[in-house]
């Protein structure tokens, strides 16, 4: 291969990966793009391959890390073999904010680095890692291949990666924690914990906690009861596990499994190492430890938190003058207290945050004076307020000066008729009124800030890639035409 050159193989196998990784990732993140910096030997040219221009911001650092740094080009003693593609030497994570990255050498590839972005709202990089390991992997095995023996499967094994990258990250920690004898089979568990998600009893959702131990470590458990060791059941009855889980439901034990059945019920342990699975209603949670791995819902597993991180409300409220710090920080807590318990009550509602020195009039029920949203208590009666429909209208002062509150205006250009009254009201009132935030919590929990007739933390939305064939650049000329 000419120094300078790729070939026509090389952008197949590199399309083929990036389109999986591209659909994969947003089914499990929400829209997601990813790219590549690669080279395939000492001798040929540092290629990028970057589609939907995710690094597009991120030139200066690219620069500085493979033009003029030129670590990446390090000999670490990989002899060019591509018998061995499956022996990848692992690249140090690039530390870029904003971006996941893994990258990894082998006898095929020489270098290679693939990124993808880090969604705010994400509950561990640890599976969407596993995912870029396993591209590289891919990549590293398709290159050797040769053109005559290429399946082109590698896509479609990217695009349903997300139990495979779930089960990968908590191999890992067990390993971690437990050495490499572990006796609980991770991916019978994930069955078992989609399996149950899915199974009503008398029309509801399961909750509570179900709590996976290595056998090994079972004697380390604090059981309140246990089954007689003939007559566990067993965990692939999802029906039978959903009715235990009403034993747990509304307290802090949990159900102990063994990976194979249910062994009995427990109060919460520090074990070495665990998986918990915590069961709320329409979704739920994998946690090992302290880390939360991923979620879960409607069969499939995510890497969301199930939280707005309402970046944008902290930012606007911190830029303020009229605002002090410690005000705003008040203030955020309070709005995000509502907003959370709007998404975990699966209500909407609208929040109105009035940054005016004098709060607006706005049509609506009123108390004879507005209450503090600092005391505990009536914050959780505007929880059961913000149920109502119309909007609570909130002071800087962090008092509670209105619910039920009707917001009304002109329509103006970006409306979303998909989105509904909630929404389109929302924008029309704020455009009106320029110095206040609304924040708006749809039922079927996306959360959207807006201000000035502008949704904030919109996401630009960008269209998949339709060209089924990339064609990569030398990362040289690339870093010219960002400049």
């Amino acid at each position: 291969m000419h120094s300078n050159q790729h070939t026509p193989f090389v952008d197949r196998c590199i399309s083929d990966i990036l389109h999986g990784l591209q659909e994969g990732l947003s089914e499990f993140s929400g829209p997601s793009r990813a790219a590549v910096i690669y080279c395939l030997n000492p001798q040929s040219g540092l290629f990028i391959c970057d589609p939907q221009s995710l690094l597009r911001n991120y030139d200066p650092i690219l620069r500085k890390i493979f033009l003029e740094e030129k670590a990446w080009c390090a000999d670490v003693g990989l002899k060019s073999d591509k018998a061995k593609f499956g022996h990848i030497h692992t690249e140090a994570n690039l530390h870029l904010d904003g971006l996941i990255t893994y990258g990894g050498r082998s006898g095929s590839v020489f270098y290679q680095m693939w990124f993808t972005e880090h969604h705010p709202n994400i509950c561990s990089t640890g599976p969407t890692e596993r995912w870029l390991e396993h591209a590289v992997l891919r990549f590293s095995h398709d290159i050797a291949s040769e053109e005559e023996l290429y399946s082109g499967v590698s896509g479609n094994f990217l695009k349903e990666y997300a139990g495979h990258a779930v089960r990968d990250h908590l191999i890992d920690e067990s390993n971690f924690h437990l050495g490499l004898d572990s006796e609980i089979r991770i991916y019978p568990v994930l069955r078992a914990i989609l399996g149950i998600s899915k199974t009503l009893e008398e029309g509801a959702w399961p909750e509570g906690r179900l709590l996976f131990v290595e056998p090994k470590l079972m004697d380390q458990v604090s059981f309140l009861a246990r089954f007689h060791e003939n007559e566990r059941p067993q965990l692939e009855n999802f029906k039978h596990v959903r009715k235990l889980l009403q034993s747990v439901e509304g307290s802090q034990n949990n159900l102990i499994s063994d990976g194979i059945s249910i062994v009995g019920i427990a109060t919460k342990d520090h074990l070495e190492f665990s998986v918990l699975t915590e069961f709320i209603g329409r979704y739920g949670f994998i946690k090992t430890g302290a880390q939360t791995v991923c979620s879960f819902s409607d069969g499939r597993f995510h890497s969301t938190t199930n939280r707005a991180k309402l970046v944008e409300v902290e930012e606007a409220l911190l830029e303020t003058e009229s605002v002090s710090s410690d005000c705003a920080c008040e203030l955020f807590q309070i709005i995000a207290a509502l907003v959370h318990n709007a998404e975990k009550s699966s209500h909407g509602c609208t929040l109105v945050i009035d940054m005016g020195a004098i709060p607006l009039n706005i049509p609506g029920h009123k108390f004879d004076h507005p209450f503090n949203l600092s005391e505990k208590r009536l914050l959780h009666l505007a929880c059961s307020l913000s149920a109502m429909d119309g909007a609570l209208h909130i002071g800087v002062d962090c008092y509670l000066h209105g619910f039920s509150c009707l917001l009304d205006g002109h329509a103006i250009a970006g409306e979303d008729l998909a989105r509904g009254a909630r929404y389109n009201s929302a924008l029309r009132f704020s455009q009106k009124n320029e110095d206040l935030i609304v924040v708006v919590v749809s039922s079927d929990r996306p959360v959207s800030v807006i201000r000035r007739g502008i949704e904030m933390n919109g996401q630009c939305i960008w269209r998949a890639p339709t060209s089924c064939i990339f064609s990569p650049s030398l990362l040289e000329d690339w870093l010219v035409t960002a400049a």
